[in-house]
């Protein structure tokens, strides 16, 4: 049960909500200097392709540019531009310029010059001839096709990962429990359907950007919008083949990332400027470039095979995925996996299960991470079934979970073998139910001469952190008049984690929550932290807060007690006062004491603490959509959209709700609007905001969120995570809503109005 506390489980202003109110220049492209060298990159025109000669000379005349790389320039050892915990899973498959050349915009060249325009002049004066080789574009045919994207002898495969490159499989796996086939021939009930996710753009507003610069010892400094500031300091070290003691990252505030700034995208082309010019260097990808040469979502495709038995009952879950990982395999080993891990880990006590992946290489950009990480797909599909495998027995969707959902004290089939310490997912149904009013709608309710309104539901889980893996750090300075410095390694990207790691730390030491300075993140000063990605930060860096308060409270308790001429033991810490137990009277003043301290009476009290976990509690939420479709022209409006989240306890309320409904917002996108599509000869089509559609406020709907806390032992004031578990219901819920108002079932996202709009001519 939570403790008492004054600023946890409240909803508190943001600690940088004046600075961005005001505009303050905060971002990266704010803070590098207007001298600095542009760059820019020159890119493939194909999707597959060598060079076999290119001519640098006259480029490098254009008065302004300071330098012209190549293929030729750059250290030959592989990396990988994914940003995850040591060791990386992904194998190193790129050179920071490659002869070789794997979709269309792959980097060909990099150009340096005194602005935009000479930069571009000297663009346009490099000759490149290339021998043009035949693509691959069809993920599902893409293993074992006599077209090999990696023949290249100096790639990195890691172990147990699958990996094959020569068959053109980045990774892939197979696990499960029991004789799937055996129970599944057993079952009365039975669904087997294959369901597809296209790739989706996360469409922050910040762009990719860095700005490198060298210290006065030599060092790059790379200033960088990144969710990885210290794999992002390993990337680059292993990219340039130097030490890490040789590179320094800062990070500022950051414009969104929504996972696409897990992948080190972009700063490796100024770092590389930097490290062979010495000069100061600046990248800014426009629009068109973070929709080209970005990270977008993996695409999927997943089988399903579920059966039941005559009381509904699951019995097994058997899903096979295949995903997408395009030309470089960041984030595919590890995405894949959650596509079954979160999702068939929904469903208790089942007698088989089985999960199978393959992860390919294609000719088109390479995926990356994107909030839900591989989950979002995977529900999708498994969620799908469950929702078909109801109609098919003729009971009600919800009825069917309540029968089969997972439950606190459950183990979690296919979750790492975990034990679920907090759940609230029973309630968290039975709350969308009436949110919704999902009795006097469920299927669906006729509005109009040829319009009906219908509802769908689905659940999700997700994850706190990568459990055995993922380390949180903070460092606490008590300073002058009894205020403190909190320094953190993990980066807010807008979503609040420098106020509600401030939050924990006020109740933590008992004072005001004005009296916590937050620093952000600096290699050289910030302790240690993975990141902030996995749902991490809550849960692993907020136990490090959690850890670092009780420690400086011992500390200040063991100053204090010698000057005081008492034992520790004797003397008690409220916050403002340490004061005698037995005679409260006799107190000495927090401020006092650092005076006393700072006058060579002790030592300066700092703490450093770490955090990681064995498990990793799953938050968990239940989703119902109501849509209203016409039925004469097929359009599909948003009504409403209910979501009771367990996040164990909230930390800040105003923040969980808005990163609720952000997430809710783009998995509306993701199933409606959103879809990444490519030509015939691997380019992409989707270059801006007007051909690639996300929802606006019109678009949505209402959106309604509630929460059903549990508490979680394990967590910080018992909270879980919150940051991805929101994106992962509306897919499959409005794709059964799209099935209860219009009979036709749609197993690729997104569902467009035009193909409803045909399904219901053809059925007519």
């Amino acid at each position: 049960m939570l403790e008492k506390t004054k600023f946890v489980n409240k909803g508190i202003v943001k600690k940088d909500a004046r600075a961005l109110l005001s505009g303050s220049p905060v971002y990266t492209d704010d803070i590098a200097p207007s001298e600095c060298l542009i760059v820019r990159l020159l890119r493939s025109p194909h999707a597959h392709a060598v060079i076999t000669e290119i001519q640098t000379d006259n480029a490098k005349k254009v008065p302004g540019i300071e330098a012209v790389f190549t293929y030729k320039d750059v250290p030959s050892e592989r990396y990988t531009q994914a940003g995850q915990t040591f060791p990386e899973p992904s194998p190193d498959d790129r050179l920071i310029l490659d002869r070789h050349l794997r979709y269309m915009g792959d980097p060909v060249a990099i150009i340096a010059g005194k602005d935009e325009a000479c930069v571009n002049r000297a663009m346009k004066l490099i000759k490149v001839t290339y021998e043009v080789l035949e693509p691959v574009l069809d993920f599902t045919k893409a293993k074992d096709n006599p077209v090999i994207l990696h023949p290249e002898d100096n790639y990195v495969a890691k172990n147990g990962q699958g990996t094959d490159p020569k068959r053109n499989l980045c990774a892939s796996q197979c696990r499960g429990e029991g004789d799937v086939d055996k129970v599944f021939a057993s079952c009365k009930y039975q669904v087997e359907e294959v369901y597809h996710t296209k790739a989706v753009n996360q469409a922050m507003m910040e762009p990719f950007c860095a700005y490198t610069s060298l210290d006065i010892y030599g060092r790059i400094k790379i200033i960088s919008s990144t969710q990885i500031p210290f794999h992002l300091r390993r990337i680059i070290a292993r990219a340039l083949n130097i030490s890490k003691s040789q590179i320094r990252v800062v990070k500022p505030r950051i414009g969104g990332g929504f996972g696409a700034k897990q992948t080190s995208i972009c700063e490796i082309f100024p770092a590389f400027v930097t490290y062979k010019t010495g000069k100061p260097a600046k990248i800014v990808f426009t629009r068109e470039e973070c929709f080209v040469h970005g990270s977008p979502r993996h695409e999927m495709q997943m089988s399903v095979r579920l059966g039941a038995d005559e009381t509904g009952k699951i019995k097994v879950i058997d899903l096979y995925t295949i995903s997408n990982t395009g030309a470089y395999g960041e984030h595919g080993p590890t995405t894949v996996d959650l596509s079954g891990t979160k999702s068939i880990s929904l469903y208790r006590e089942l007698s088989a299960f089985r999960f199978r992946s393959e992860v390919v290489y294609t000719n088109i950009l390479s995926a990356g991470a994107y909030r839900g990480y591989g989950a979002t797909q995977g529900i999708f599909a498994v969620e799908s079934a469950v929702n078909e495998l109801a109609h098919k027995m003729n009971m009600d969707p919800i009825k069917l979970r309540e029968l089969n959902m997972v439950r606190e004290g459950d183990r979690m089939t296919n979750y790492y073998g975990q034990t679920t310490n907090s759940c609230a997912l029973d309630r968290c149904v039975a709350r969308v139910k009436e949110m919704i009013d999902w009795d006097a709608k469920y299927p669906f309710v006729k509005t109009g001469p040829h319009t009906v309104r219908a509802v769908g539901m689905a659940l999700a889980m997700q994850s706190s952190g990568i459990n055995n893996c993922d380390v949180g750090s903070v460092q606490i300075k008590l300073n002058d008049d009894g205020f403190y410095t909190l320094m953190i390694g993990c980066s807010d990207m807008g979503t609040g984690c420098d106020t509600i790691l401030a939050q924990m730390a006020a109740d933590g030491l008992g004072c005001e929550y004005d009296q916590i300075v937050v620093r952000g993140v600096d290699t050289d000063q910030s302790p240690y932290d993975s990141g902030s990605y996995a749902s991490s930060t809550t849960y692993v860096t907020g136990m490090a807060v959690v850890k670092a308060c009780n420690q400086m409270r011992r500390r200040i308790c063991e100053e204090a007690s010698a000057l005081m001429g008492l034992e520790v033991g004797q003397v008690d810490f409220d916050g403002a006062l340490i004061f005698e137990k037995e005679h409260p009277e006799n107190f000495m003043e927090l401020a006092n004491l650092v005076t006393a301290l700072e006058a060579g009476s002790g030592k300066i009290i700092e703490v450093t603490e770490s955090n990681t976990s064995n498990v990793s509690p799953p938050p968990f939420m239940a989703g119902a959509a109501e849509i209203e479709i016409d039925l004469e022209t097929g359009k599909i409006t948003p009504v409403d959209y209910v979501a009771a989240v367990d996040c164990g306890t909230v930390i800040n309320t105003n923040l969980a709700r808005i990163q609720s409904e952000g997430g809710i917002v783009q998995g509306i996108g993701m199933t409606l609007y959103e879809d990444i599509q490519y030509t015939q000869k691997g380019k992409l089509k989707n270059r801006n905001f007007i051909s690639y559609k996300i929802p606006t406020r019109l678009d949505m709907g209402q959106i309604r969120v509630d929460f059903e806390s549990s508490y979680e032992p394990t967590g910080p004031y018992g909270a879980k995570s919150i940051g991805e578990i929101v994106i992962n219901t509306p897919g499959p819920a409005i794709a059964d809503a799209v099935y209860n108002a219009t009979g036709l079932r749609f197993r690729t996202l997104p569902i467009t109005s035009e193909q409803v709009f045909m399904g219901l001519r053809e059925k007519c």
